[in-house]
C-alpha cells in the first residue's frame, strides 16, 4: 500500500508552481497558489518541524527587533 505524507506532496506542488516565470500567472493562478501555501501551513504547524521554523523565525524577530534599537 502507498501512503503519501499531505505536507510532502503540498510542498512539491508549491516548489512546481513557484518555479513558473510570474509573467505566465493569471490572478486566480496566483490566488490558488496562496491557498495551498496556506494549507501547507496549516499542516507543517503542528510538526515538529513546524515548531522548529516558528522558533527560528521568532529568534530572527526578536534579534531583527533588538539590534533596532
Amino acid at each position: 500500500m502507498l501512503t503519501i505524507n499531505v505536507g510532502v506532496l503540498l510542498a512539491v506542488i508549491v516548489f512546481l508552481r513557484l518555479r513558473r516565470r510570474t509573467e505566465a500567472r493569471s490572478r486566480s493562478d496566483e490566488k490558488f497558489t496562496v491557498i495551498i501555501v496556506l494549507a501547507l501551513g496549516i499542516v507543517i504547524a503542528p510538526t515538529p518541524v513546524g515548531e522548529g521554523i516558528l522558533d527560528f523565525l521568532s529568534r530572527l524577530a526578536s534579534g531583527i527587533t533588538d539590534s533596532s534599537r
